[in-house]
C-alpha cells in the first residue's frame, strides 16, 4: 500500500487518483489560458487574439471578473493539488460531496450548453464560434466539476435506500431547480419574443451590458445602463433619459427593451435623471434637464462605438428631456419619438387658466420623496387631498410633507421665469430633427401636442417638416381607455414600442430598404373604434358646424328643456341660471389626465345636478363623424369677480347612458363684480374643449354640459378675486348663461362630411 493509503485507509487507489488528477490539470490549464488570453487583451492590446468584448459573458466588469477567475483558479488548484499528494479533503472519497458536484455541475453544464443553443438561434453573427469563448469556458469549469463528482461517486458505496421524506425533498430539489433554468431561458428569450410580437425584424447581434457613468459639470453623478450589440465597431445610439425609481419592474422592462434594440444593432443608453435610476443629485423633475442633456449628448460623442446617430425615446416627463436638447446638433438628435409630452408644459398645468389639479396631485403623491411609488394614486386619495384650503396646501395632506414642485407649480399660475426654464424659448422654431408624436384623446397634453405637431408641420427646415409624424389612439397618461361597452382600447406601451425600431430604422440608417411612404397622421376614430390615415391636421374637409344653445330656462337637469340646435335662433330667449358653490363642486367623472381616474365614465349623474346646464340635440339620423378641435361660445353673466365655466361634450346611447368625449375650461376675470348690477353685465367668452375624433351613430344624441366646476380634476374657483393658491375663503356666484337671437351661444363641432 502506498504511504497515502496508509495515512487514509478510506483513500482511492492510487492509480485513479493519478488519473482523475491528470484529466482535472488539464481542464484546469485549459481555464488558465482563457484568462491569460483575456490579461493579454486587456492589459498588453495584443491583437492576435478575439478583441476584449467576446471574453465577456455579460454577468461581471473587467476586473471584478479578473478576481473571480482568479479565485476559481486558486480553489481549482488546491483540488488539484489534492489529488496531486493523495490526501486532503477533495480526494478523500464523499458520496455526498459526489452528489452536489454532480448536481451542480449537470446544471450548470445544461444551462450553458442551452445558452449556446440559443445563440446560435438568435444570433446569425454569433455561429458557430464567434462571441462564445465564455460559454466554451464555462463547459470547462462544470465539466471539471463533472469530473469531481465523478470521482467520488466511483470510490464510494451508495448508501441505503433514502426514505420517501428524503426522496420527495430531492424531487422538489430537482423540480425547483428545473423552474430556475425555465426561468433563465425564458428571461434570456424574452426580448426576442417581444420583437416577434412587435413584428420587428429578426434579431441580429447577442448583447453585452455594461454601466456608465457620466459625472456632470457641478459634479452630480449620472448613471447608465448600456446594452451593446457585439461585434459592431460603430453603432446608432438610443438615448433614454428616465425619472423613474430602480426597482425590480423598472429594471427588468428597462432592460428587456434595451436589449431587444441592442440586438438590432443599437447601443442602448437608459440614463437615470437627478435623484432616479441610481443616479446622484436630488429629485425635481422637469428643472435642469437641458444642462444635464447636453452634457450627456457630449459624453455619447465622446464613447468609441458611437456613429453620428442619436434616436431618443419616451413620454411625460422623460419626454421632456427630450424637447430640452431638440435644438443640439454634432451632437444632437436624429429623430426623436415624443409621446404624451409637449414643449409647453405650462399649458398642460393650466388650460383655460385653470390648474390640472387632479394631474399635478396624481405626479406629486407618486414621485414625492426619494423613491416613487409603485401604483398611481386611487381616485380617494386625490380626492381627500384635494378637499380643503389652501389649494397649496393640498400636497401636505395627501404625502404629509411640503412637495416641493408641487408648490412651484401651484405658486406660478402665470407663464413665468419658472415654466421659461422648463418649457424654454422656441423650441419648435430650434428644432433640427424629425419627431414622431404619439398622443391620446384623453391625455392632459393632447391639445399642446397638436399644436407642437401644427407648428413642426410649418419649420423651414424641410426635413424636420416633411419627416415627422402624428399618431393619436385611444389612450388616457400612458394607459388605455375603456369603451363604453367594456372594451379596453389597445395596450399603449405595445403600441409606443411597436412604431419605434421602424422609425429608428428610417432615421439611422440601418434600414434595409428604401423607407415606405407614411402618411404623417394616423389616428384613432372613437365610436367606429378604428385606425385611419391622414395628410394633415386639422383635416381639410372639416366643417365647422355651429350647434346653438336653446332652452325655455330649465336646461338645469338632462330632463330639463335646453336643447342644441343646428339651426341659428331668431327670437328672444330666457336664460339659464345656476347657483355654483365651491365648496360643493361638481365632481370629476373621467377625462383627460394623469393619474387613475382619466378615460370614459358614466354622466348620467352628474347631469342630474341642478348646477349643471345641459343642451341636447334631437336623435341623429345618420352618424356624425367630430374630428377636430372644439370651440364653445358662450354669452355669461357672473356675481363673482373671478369665476370660471366649464364645458363638457357627451355621446348619449340610445338608452339613455351618457359618456364623456371632450371637456373644457375657462378662468377669467369679471371685473365689475360683485355689485349689484354685475350679474346683468353679458360677457362673450371662448372655451376650448379637447381635440377629439368621434362617431356619433345614428340614433344618439349630442349633448353639451355647461357648469363651472369639474373637481378635482380643475382646481375650484373660490370666486373671490384673491390668489387662488393660498384663499382661504370661498363665495357662492350666480352664473347665468344667455342664447337667443341677440345672445347666440354655440358649440362649434368640426364635422367631417361622410365619404
Amino acid at each position: 500500500m502506498s504511504e497515502a493509503s496508509l495515512a487514509n485507509p478510506f483513500a482511492a487507489p492510487a492509480a485513479l487518483q493519478r488519473r482523475y488528477f491528470w484529466v482535472l490539470i488539464a481542464l484546469l490549464f485549459l481555464f488558465c489560458l482563457r484568462v491569460l488570453g483575456q490579461i493579454l487583451v486587456a492589459f498588453f492590446k495584443v491583437s492576435f487574439l478575439p478583441p476584449m468584448e467576446e471574453w465577456f459573458s455579460g454577468l461581471l466588469p473587467y476586473p471584478e471578473l479578473l478576481t473571480t477567475q482568479i479565485l476559481i483558479i486558486v480553489l481549482y488548484g488546491r483540488i488539484c493539488l489534492d489529488f496531486a499528494r493523495g490526501f486532503g479533503f477533495f480526494v478523500t472519497p464523499r458520496r455526498r460531496l459526489g452528489t452536489g458536484f454532480l448536481i451542480f455541475g449537470s446544471l450548470y453544464l445544461g444551462v450553458m450548453i442551452l445558452r449556446y443553443v440559443m445563440r446560435m438561434s438568435l444570433y446569425p453573427h454569433e455561429r458557430w464560434a464567434g462571441g462564445c469563448i465564455p460559454i466554451f469556458f464555462h463547459w470547462v469549469l462544470s465539466s471539471f466539476l463533472l469530473v469531481l463528482g465523478r470521482y467520488h461517486w466511483r470510490t464510494t458505496q451508495p448508501p441505503f435506500k433514502p426514505s420517501v421524506v428524503k426522496r420527495l425533498l430531492q424531487g422538489a430539489a430537482v423540480v425547483v431547480a428545473l423552474l430556475c433554468v425555465s426561468a433563465w431561458a425564458i428571461y434570456q428569450m424574452t426580448p426576442s419574443l417581444l420583437a416577434h410580437q412587435l413584428g420587428f425584424r429578426p434579431s441580429q447581434f447577442a448583447v453585452r451590458a455594461q454601466k456608465g457613468r457620466l459625472l456632470t459639470s457641478d459634479g452630480i453623478p449620472l448613471v447608465a445602463d448600456i446594452y451593446h450589440p457585439q461585434h459592431t465597431a460603430h453603432t446608432p445610439t438610443i438615448l433614454i433619459r428616465i425619472p423613474l425609481t430602480r426597482d425590480f419592474k423598472n429594471s427588468f422592462f428597462s432592460s428587456m427593451i434595451g436589449k431587444m434594440w441592442a440586438e438590432r444593432g443599437y447601443t442602448t443608453v437608459i440614463q437615470g435623471t437627478r435623484g432616479r435610476f441610481g443616479s446622484g443629485g436630488a429629485f425635481y423633475p422637469l428643472l435642469g434637464e437641458r444642462q444635464d442633456g447636453i452634457e450627456t449628448l457630449q459624453w455619447i460623442a465622446k464613447q468609441p462605438w458611437f456613429d453620428g446617430h442619436i434616436l431618443t425615446w419616451g413620454g411625460s416627463a422623460f419626454g421632456h428631456t427630450q424637447w430640452a436638447i431638440a435644438d443640439q446638433t454634432a451632437p444632437g438628435p436624429s429623430a426623436l419619438t415624443v409621446y404624451f409630452a409637449s414643449t409647453n408644459f405650462h399649458d398642460m398645468f393650466y388650460p383655460g387658466g385653470a390648474f390640472s389639479l387632479d394631474s399635478a396631485l396624481s405626479w406629486a403623491i407618486r414621485s414625492h420623496g426619494a423613491r416613487d411609488q409603485t401604483d398611481w394614486p386611487s381616485a380617494d386619495e386625490v380626492q381627500q387631498a384635494a378637499n380643503g384650503f389652501p389649494l397649496l396646501d393640498a400636497d401636505r395632506r395627501a404625502t404629509g410633507a411640503d412637495v416641493s414642485f408641487f408648490k412651484d407649480w401651484v405658486e406660478h399660475p402665470d407663464r413665468d421665469a419658472f415654466w421659461e426654464d422648463i418649457d424654454g424659448q422656441d423650441r419648435l422654431q430650434s428644432l433640427k430633427a424629425p419627431v414622431l408624436l404619439m398622443a391620446g384623446w384623453y391625455d392632459p397634453f393632447l391639445p399642446t401636442q397638436l399644436s407642437d405637431f401644427t407648428h413642426i408641420r410649418q419649420s423651414g427646415e424641410p426635413v424636420v417638416a416633411g419627416r415627422s409624424r402624428l399618431i393619436i389612439g385611444p389612450w388616457t397618461h400612458a394607459s388605455e381607455v375603456t369603451f363604453p361597452d367594456g372594451r379596453k382600447a389597445e395596450n399603449f406601451r405595445r403600441q409606443s414600442l411597436a412604431v419605434s425600431l421602424p422609425w429608428f430604422d428610417e432615421n439611422s440608417g440601418l434600414a434595409t430598404s428604401p423607407p415606405t411612404a407614411h402618411s404623417p397622421i394616423r389616428l384613432f376614430v372613437m365610436g367606429k373604434n378604428e385606425w385611419r390615415a391622414e395628410q394633415e391636421w386639422p383635416l381639410a374637409r372639416t366643417q365647422c358646424v355651429p350647434y346653438f344653445l336653446s332652452s325655455g330656462g330649465a336646461a338645469n337637469s338632462a330632463a330639463g328643456d335646453g336643447t342644441l340646435n343646428a339651426l341659428a335662433p331668431t327670437a328672444h330667449e330666457p336664460t339659464d341660471s345656476y347657483t355654483y358653490y365651491p365648496l360643493h363642486p361638481v365632481p370629476t367623472a373621467g377625462g383627460a389626465m394623469i393619474g387613475e381616474a382619466a378615460g370614459i365614465v358614466r354622466q348620467n349623474d352628474i347631469e342630474a345636478r341642478r348646477d349643471v346646464l345641459v343642451y341636447t340635440t334631437p336623435s341623429l339620423n345618420q352618424d356624425v363623424e367630430v374630428t377636430g378641435a372644439i370651440s364653445l361660445i358662450l354669452y355669461v353673466s357672473t356675481t363673482a369677480p373671478n369665476t370660471d365655466f366649464t364645458a363638457k361634450l357627451v355621446d348619449v346611447h340610445p338608452d339613455g347612458s351618457a359618456f364623456n368625449i371632450s371637456e373644457g375650461i375657462l378662468r377669467r376675470s369679471y371685473q365689475e363684480a360683485p355689485n349689484p348690477s354685475a350679474a346683468e353685465k353679458v360677457h362673450e367668452i371662448h372655451i376650448e374643449l379637447w381635440p377629439t375624433s368621434m362617431v356619433f351613430f345614428k340614433r344618439h344624441r349630442i349633448r353639451l354640459e355647461v357648469s363651472s366646476s369639474n373637481f378635482p380634476r380643475f382646481d375650484r374657483n373660490p370666486n373671490t378675486g384673491n390668489m387662488i393658491a393660498s384663499e382661504l375663503n370661498a363665495i357662492s356666484a350666480q352664473q347665468t348663461v344667455r342664447h337667443g337671437s341677440e345672445y347666440p351661444s354655440r358649440l362649434v363641432l368640426p364635422i367631417i362630411p361622410a365619404r
